[in-house]
């Protein structure tokens, strides 16, 4: 199998390597891999890809090659040794075909779902793994972790796997954006700057080299210096993030467009927000539970002038958008659709940049939802989508 993923990483043009798989052979008899399929991913990743540029090849190519591995390990390998039982947890994550998720049906809507909850919690007195019924681990029931379910309540597990869970109960710490990172910004810079609009405010400390040719040419060649203020780029931007969940597979291209907006905007001000942006936001991930800033202070102090812009991937659950305690970390008096619909009132030149690829917008709900709220103004975050955004917030 492994030579199978050396040969077909090489007829997809990735640039492997002899002595680059002899030393991932040598690093899994080293036990650097242990018994985890992802372990042995980023292990090869780390030593058979150079460029970044191939990643997505290898991606494609392992996928491929390791189709199903991660199920039928676990029986086998539970045979042949002895397995401790924190990895056997581990092993239980549970990743269903098709026709088996199809028979798998939803409980019916967020009310049955969070009143069926309440039951099993009253009813239930013992640990349960696998199974439809219980909260547990490993099974089909909509309540529990390292399982599946179209509509569930995700309880006790590290991340999501599937994103599909309606509420979220796990404390999870998000990473602050490094608005210094420059690689891959210049092109990002320069489309932005298409939105600047220049005017000469403040102090008179620029010198204005015509008009003191002017003037000295009027006092009869004696020197006699004009100065005048500094040209700023007067567009002010608001700059709504969201972070966390789906949003960690984007986090490099998010990154690089804040930087650049940083770079560019000189009357910016940004916050933080996880899918819907609700009664109160933040600007410290690290503190976003005990730092927070409301919306309505924030609806206040800026006024209609400044440009509004979203960065999100829209994909959560409808519930979030459209009922009071939808949201996956907290109970939102409100739903986050009303928050949105008070932002464009506020700001109405608004734009909303999703890092997910356009052809997919279509097969998730909630981002269809948006968009709609949005007024179709939706771009996706590539420089052709920046473009059209600044088209839109431009007129």
């Amino acid at each position: 199998m492994f030579t199978s993923l050396f040969y077909q990483l090489k007829a997809a043009s990735v640039p492997v390597s002899l002595n680059e798989y002899l030393v991932l052979l040598e690093a899994v008899q080293a036990g650097c891999a242990s018994y985890r399929v992802e372990d042995f991913y980023y292990l090869a990743r780390a030593t058979l890809v150079k460029d970044e540029r191939n990643l997505d090849k290898f991606d494609r190519v392992f996928a491929r090659v390791f189709e199903g591995v991660s199920s039928l390990a676990a029986d086998d390998l539970a045979e042949k040794a002895d397995i401790p039982e924190e990895w056997l947890r581990k092993l239980a994550e549970k990743f269903l075909t098709d026709e088996e998720k199809a028979q798998i049906a939803s409980l019916g809507g967020w009310d049955a779902l969070m009143e069926t909850l309440k039951k099993r919690l009253e009813e239930q007195k013992d640990r349960h793994q696998g199974g439809n019924k219980w909260i547990g681990t490993a099974g089909t029931s909509p309540f529990g972790a390292y399982g599946y379910n179209p509509e569930g309540i995700r309880i006790g597990q590290h991340q999501s796997r599937h994103r599909r869970a309606v509420k979220v109960w796990d404390k999870r710490e998000f990473r602050d954006l490094d608005d210094q990172v420059e690689l891959g910004t210049r092109s990002l810079k320069v489309a932005l700057r298409r939105l600047r609009r220049f005017a000469r405010q403040g102090a008179d400390t620029e010198l204005d080299l015509d008009g003191t040719i002017r003037e000295t040419a009027r006092q009869g060649g004696l020197l006699d210096l004009q100065l005048r203020p500094e040209r700023h780029n007067t567009v002010k931007v608001l700059l709504f993030l969201d972070v966390g969940g789906s949003m960690d597979d984007h986090i490099q291209m998010c990154e690089e467009l804040f930087s650049a907006c940083r770079s560019e905007f000189k009357h910016l001000e940004y916050f933080y927000f996880h899918n819907c942006v609700y009664e109160s936001v933040w600007r410290d991930n690290g503190r976003r539970f005990s730092d927070r800033i409301g919306m309505q202070d924030v609806l206040r102090t800026y006024p209609a002038d400044y440009k509004l812009i979203f960065v999100g991937d829209a994909s959560m659950s409808p519930y979030e958008l459209t009922y009071p305690g939808g949201s996956v970390e907290h109970w939102n008096e409100e739903p986050g659709k009303l928050w949105l619909e008070r932002m464009l009132t506020v700001w109405p030149h608004a734009v909303w940049l999703n890092p997910v690829d356009k052809r997919t917008w279509s097969y998730t709900h909630s981002l269809a939802m948006v968009r709609e709220i949005m007024e179709n103004r939706m771009y996706p975050l590539t420089l052709e989508g920046i473009d059209e955004a600044i088209q839109a917030l431009s007129r």
